[in-house]
């Protein structure tokens, strides 16, 4: 399957998270669009609009991290962009709660959105990896 993988790029820990999940989701057969990889110091910001928007018109899916006190906004404006044309995955590995139990710690105009939401608390690489691989199989399945 072919995936956007949206997500927070701005710190070394971001950059290396994201860089082995897609890793581990290539491994797994899919194919993976990461906006950190297809953007260079000299783009200007409208080269850099351009090649992420391609990216996610490119994608069969979208799968987003939703971690953070505030998800990142680049990564809700590309759900927004896609909603309605693609499913969309959300995940959220950090723990930190919301303000009502059992209600997703951030906006419900992203969980709403979503055609899956995982909760990830404190899962590793791997199990986060293994738990979006099984959320494409169901996508592919139905």
């Amino acid at each position: 399957m072919r995936i956007y993988l949206a997500g927070p790029l701005f710190t070394t820990a971001e950059r290396d998270f994201n860089a082995r999940l897609t890793q581990l989701l290539r491994q797994a057969g899919h194919e993976v669009f990461l906006p950190q990889e297809n953007e260079q110091r000299s783009m200007t910001a409208a080269e850099i609009f351009a090649a992420d928007v391609g990216g996610v018109d490119w994608a069969e899916v979208v799968v987003a991290n939703m971690d953070g006190p505030d998800p990142d906004s680049g990564t809700c404006w590309e759900c927004g962009y896609a909603y309605g044309k693609k499913p969309i995955i959300v995940f959220r590995t950090d723990f930190r709660a919301g303000d009502e139990p059992g209600k997703a710690p951030y906006n419900l105009m992203l969980t709403e959105s979503a055609t899956t939401v995982l909760d990830l608390a404190h899962a590793g690489i791997d199990r986060i990896a293994q738990s979006l691989i099984a959320a494409l199989r169901k996508l592919a399945i139905a």
